[in-house]
This record gives structure tokens, sequence and C-alpha cells, in this order.
């Protein structure tokens, strides 16, 4: 039987979860790629896996998409890796430049700016441009925070805007994958959530980032009907940017 291809992020967040499918038998039944999430989700679009831990904001564009499973990568409020980093207020920012390596980020960066900032600003990838912040996610925004005069979470910035938790990345499929498959998906996840402390012992230690916090209480990864809500909220405002 062929194996399930799975693109997964590479990024701190998804450490439970690839420690959950190493652990478990269903790694025999998977080909496990780790990308950045703008790769998983390209991958997932072209159809070059089957599954994806994709970022949110790409769910639109992937063919038969359909969420599968329990988990998610999410939070409710303050994550502590998505940030808008500003010299600036964010009243008075006019330049921002993206984040290459997102599409949930800089979406949610532009709707929190349009919508909940109320400001009107231009966006950039262009790496080298000289602008008031920037956008930046995942592991490289580790003990950041100090090096900018503003550092706003996007979760956190979300919670106040709509009072809902957010939904950074979900496991999406492209077809249809069978129920045991999933069911069994999932029991590895959930497996991956109960070993924190193991993932933990594991991963190299930052001094300037409290990296328990993040992964025990930041995360928040039970796909409930409240982000549910907050990705269908979400996506809408991405249609009206």
């Amino acid at each position: 039987m062929s194996k399930i291809k799975i693109s997964a992020v590479s990024y701190t967040n998804a450490k439970p979860f690839i420690y959950g499918i190493e652990h478990n038998d269903i790694c025999n039944e998977i080909d496990l790629s780790l990308d950045i999430p703008s790769d998983c989700a390209a991958k997932l679009i072209a159809n070059k896996v089957d599954i994806g831990l994709i970022p949110v904001a790409a769910i639109p564009y992937v063919p038969n998409a359909n969420i599968i499973g329990s988990y998610c990568i999410g939070s409710v409020g303050a994550v502590n890796s998505v940030f808008i980093f500003a010299n600036v207020p964010a009243s008075e920012i006019k330049t921002v430049k993206l984040d290459l390596q997102s599409r949930t980020s800089n979406n949610l960066a532009k709707v929190l700016l349009k919508f909940h900032f109320k400001v009107e600003v231009e966006f950039t990838t262009n790496q080298d441009a000289k602008t008031d912040a920037i956008v930046l996610i995942g592991d490289r925004t580790f003990g950041r925070k100090s090096d900018f005069a503003y550092a706003y979470d996007m979760g956190e910035e979300w919670m106040r805007f709509t009072g809902l938790p957010f939904v950074y990345a979900a496991w999406v499929a492209n077809k249809v994958i069978s129920p045991t498959f999933v069911a069994a998906f999932d029991k590895a996840l959930q497996f991956g959530l109960a070993h924190r402390n193991e993932v933990l012992k594991e991963l190299p230690q930052h001094s300037n980032f409290d990296l328990d916090d993040y992964l025990l209480h930041k995360l928040n990864f039970e796909l409930t009907d409240e982000k549910r809500k907050a990705l269908g909220l979400f996506l809408g405002y991405i249609e009206k940017l």
C-alpha cells in the first residue's frame, strides 16, 4: 500500500505533532517532509502531498480542501511567535515588510492593520526595503521583542479585535482520507501533545525566550468550535482586503 504523503511545518510549534508521529506505528504509513509554512501550502496545492499542516489563509487555494482531525496550531490570545515588529506605534505605520515564509500571518497583519488599527499601509516583499514595520513568524521571533520599539503579538491583537482565538495552521487534505487513518493520526498527535515535556528536553534552549511557556501555555492545539468560527471570520476579512 502506498504511503500517505504529509508536509508539516518545521518550526518549534509543530514539534509535539512530529514527536507523536515519530513515536507511533502510524509513521510506517506516512512519507513525512518538514517544510516552512509557505512550502507546506505549495506542496498541498500542487498535489505533491496528500495532507499538509498549512497556513489557514492557503485553504481556499487547495483543490478539494478539507480540514481533518481534531488539532491545529492556534492560540487563545498572545502566541509569542507571530508579530508585527515596528519602529513606530501602530497608528503611525505606513510601510510593512512581509515575511516570505508566511501566508496566514501576512494576511493577518493586513487584516489587523486595516480593520483593527485602521491604518492604510503599503506592503512589500522586498527584504532589503526600509519600512516602518515587519511581519515575522516562528522561531525567528524568539527573543526579538527587545530589538524593536513596538512588538504587536498578532494572536493578542486578534483577540482584542474579535474576542476569539486564532488558528494559524490546520491539517488539511486535498482528497478523501480514510476515517480509520484520520483517527489513528489524531491519536498520534494527541500522544505528542501529551508528551510536550519530553519534546522540550530535545529542543535547544534560548536564554532570552521561555520555551516552556511557549509550548505548554501560549500555543493552543485543540481545533475547537470557537477556533473554527475564528477561521471563518478571518477568511471573510481576507476577502475584504
